[in-house]
């Protein structure tokens, strides 16, 4: 895992190098930025306009309202739009906008955002509002509501200006990205489908800092720990009868992946929710619960869940293996069993994502942004652009910048919408005139 680490430092290094050697921007390239420019008042307003209506997840009418605005303007600029329904795994749905030319040249390309956000209906944050001339306090107005106006109006510039005649340019906004919809088989068949028709994927999630782009993501999955003990009277515990109790048989599985289990890069884990007594009542989908015990009396149950994150399939596949063998070497009088829930992928720092933030860096050095290079990815969370890197060449991290996201504090920082739609249109125009 350290090869990864310095690999994405040397190349990062190598990036930057590259600012000695920018080059002219096309006539085209040109078109494209003055079109940017005129259209960045109107792309804030936008802006504004959807970060007003709530979208969280479970909102599935809020996220539907938002990818209808969505749909409109994307048949606007003469994309085929469709939304697809997700009522099947309770999520709302999908909003897809393609475009394909007559003679398709140059990179096929899929665009990803996501209109649902972290706060539901019954938040306390729900609106816009200015901090200074520059800042906005906005509910998903970072993570990623700013990114799906940059993938639009980097998208309008290049059609007002006639420049998608051949290209196959797919834009996909989930509606459930925040939690995604289960089975993944059925939440995310779509997504995959548009990436097997594509060569590259840019993924517009928050980004991590403006000379900063992600060409690796860990991935996420969940697992549980069920045990049981002996209940009986606590003057028994430990002896030949009674033994350990699942307080204690739970207590040392987490003791154990702790000190067995931990350690390695990009591989963490955590559990979120622990339950214990003489009964329980978990309420696994509302991750809470419920627990009866007394302290004469030996725990007869014990509940655990959490999370795991790792790099690549290879690195959650060892720690699984890990985890088996410390749930099955049980103390006394003690049961206790593991299950997995697989959620995103890992998104590995291949070869072509790395070509592709070097392209990217090319972009900025010459729109005189400064180098980009390669965020650390131990420091990011799962996103929908893990589940198409199998298929495609990926790059994340171009959305908007911001603090706070998933908080009450959540902002947007509007000063630089209009540059890092710019970087995105020059890179998606060259990427199809390849």
């Amino acid at each position: 895992m350290k090869t990864i680490c310095n690999n994405i430092i040397l190349i990062g290094l190598i990036l930057f190098s590259g600012l000695l050697f920018g080059q002219k921007l096309s006539k085209n390239e040109k078109k494209l930025l003055k079109t940017i420019e005129i259209n960045n008042d109107e792309a804030i307003t936008l802006l504004k306009k959807v970060v007003n209506i709530n979208s969280g997840t479970m909102n599935h009418a809020g996220v539907k309202k938002v990818g209808e605005i969505f749909k409109e303007e994307y048949d606007n600029i003469g994309f085929d739009t469709q939304w697809i329904d997700m009522s099947e795994v309770n999520r709302s749905g999908h909003l897809f906008a393609e475009k394909t030319g007559k003679k398709v040249k140059g990179k096929k390309i899929l665009l990803i955002g996501h209109l649902d956000t972290v706060f539901e209906e019954d938040s306390s944050f729900q609106e816009f509002s200015m901090v200074n001339d520059s800042i906005a306090h906005a509910p998903g107005g970072n993570d990623m509501k700013g990114g799906d106006i940059i993938m639009l109006y980097a998208l309008k510039a290049l059609a007002d200006n006639g420049m998608l005649k051949n290209a196959q340019i797919i834009a996909a906004y989930t509606g459930d990205e925040e939690s995604s919809g289960k089975p993944i088989s059925i939440s995310r068949k779509d997504l995959i489908e548009a990436a097997k028709k594509s060569d590259v994927a840019l993924g517009f999630e928050t980004s991590t800092g403006f000379n900063n782009a992600t060409v690796a993501r860990r991935g996420s999955s969940g697992w549980k720990v069920e045990v049981t003990g002996k209940r009986a009277h606590s003057s028994g515990i430990f002896n030949e009868r009674v033994g350990a109790g699942a307080i204690f048989e739970i207590s040392r599985i987490l003791n154990e992946f702790y000190n067995n289990v931990r350690g390695e890069e990009y591989l963490t884990f955590n559990p979120g929710v622990i339950l214990g007594g003489t009964t329980i009542d978990a309420k696994k989908e509302q991750s809470k619960g419920t627990a009866f015990g007394k302290s004469n009396v030996v725990a007869q149950t014990a509940y655990v869940s959490g999370g795991l994150r790792f790099i690549s399939e290879d690195q959650k596949e060892k720690a699984r293996a890990k985890m088996t063998t410390i749930v099955s070497n049980n103390l006394p009088h003690t049961t206790a069993k593991i299950t997995y829930t697989d959620s995103y992928p890992a998104m590995g720092p291949t070869e072509g994502n790395h070509k592709l933030l070097q392209l990217l860096n090319q972009v900025s050095v010459d729109l005189k942004q400064g180098g980009v290079v390669a965020y650390d990815p131990g420091r990011r969370g799962a996103a929908d652009v893990s589940f198409v890197a199998e298929y495609v060449d990926c790059l994340d991290g171009l959305g908007t910048m911001g603090h706070g996201a998933h908080t009450p504090k959540e902002t947007v920082n509007l000063n630089t919408i209009e540059a890092l739609t710019k970087r995105t249109a020059i890179l998606i125009y060259r990427l199809i005139n390849e």
